[in-house]
C-alpha cells in the first residue's frame, strides 16, 4: 500500500477506518499486543499507538445497525459526512481496524499501513457548534470593575502586625536582661 499519512501532533477528532484482509481465526494474534511486537501496530506503521483508541470488530457483529450507523451513532461522523461513501462502506465485510486520533497519544508521526490492513477512509468527528448567548441570571449582567489600587490591609492584619513587633521587642529586652545578669 502506497497510502502515507502525516499525522500532526496532538491531532484530535479524526477516525481512520481500516479493512483487515486476514481470516477470522488470525485477527487475535494481529491484534494482541505483546511489548515491541505488536503486529498490527507494525502493519499501520505507527512509532506510538495506544491500544485504548483502536477497535477491531467483525462488520457482521454490527447486524441491525451496520457500518454507516456505527460511525454515526458510536463515533460521531455526521451523516452528511458519510453519504459520499455510503457504496463504499456498505461493501465492507469481514474486520475493521478503527484509529482514534487518539491512539497516536499527540505524538507527530507518519503511518504508512502495510497488508493486511487496507485503507477505507478519515471522516472528522462531528462537534457540537460554539454558541455564545447571553447569560439569562441577571448577576450575570453587567462588567466587572478593575481595580487599579491595591487594597489597603485591613485593621486585623495591622493589629497582627504591631502584636508580632511587639512580641520580638519583649524577646529582645528579655534576652538582653538575661545577658547583663549573667
Amino acid at each position: 500500500m502506497s497510502d502515507r499519512f502525516h499525522i500532526p501532533k496532538n491531532e484530535h477528532g479524526l477516525v481512520r477506518l481500516f479493512s483487515i484482509d486476514l481470516p477470522p481465526e488470525d485477527i487475535p494474534s494481529f491484534v494482541e499486543e505483546n511489548g515491541d511486537d505488536w503486529p498490527l501496530r507494525a502493519a499501520l506503521g505507527a512509532g506510538h499507538l495506544e491500544h485504548e483508541y483502536i477497535e477491531v470488530f467483525p462488520v457482521s457483529d454490527l447486524t441491525g445497525l451496520g457500518l454507516i450507523g456505527y460511525m454515526n451513532e458510536g463515533l460521531g461522523i455526521s451523516q452528511a459526512d458519510l453519504a459520499g461513501d455510503r457504496a463504499q462502506l456498505d461493501a465492507v465485510n469481514g474486520h475493521v481496524l478503527v484509529v482514534l486520533s487518539r491512539a497516536f497519544g499527540g505524538h507527530e508521526q507518519q503511518i504508512a499501513p502495510q497488508p493486511p490492513l487496507r485503507w477505507i477512509g478519515t471522516w472528522r468527528e462531528e462537534r457540537a457548534p460554539v454558541q455564545f448567548e447571553t447569560l439569562p441570571h441577571e448577576s450575570a449582567q453587567g462588567e466587572v470593575p478593575v481595580e487599579t489600587q491595591p487594597e489597603k490591609p485591613s485593621e486585623a492584619a495591622m493589629s497582627g502586625r504591631v502584636a508580632m513587633i511587639a512580641l520580638l521587642v519583649i524577646f529582645v529586652l528579655t534576652g538582653l536582661m538575661i545577658w547583663i545578669a549573667a
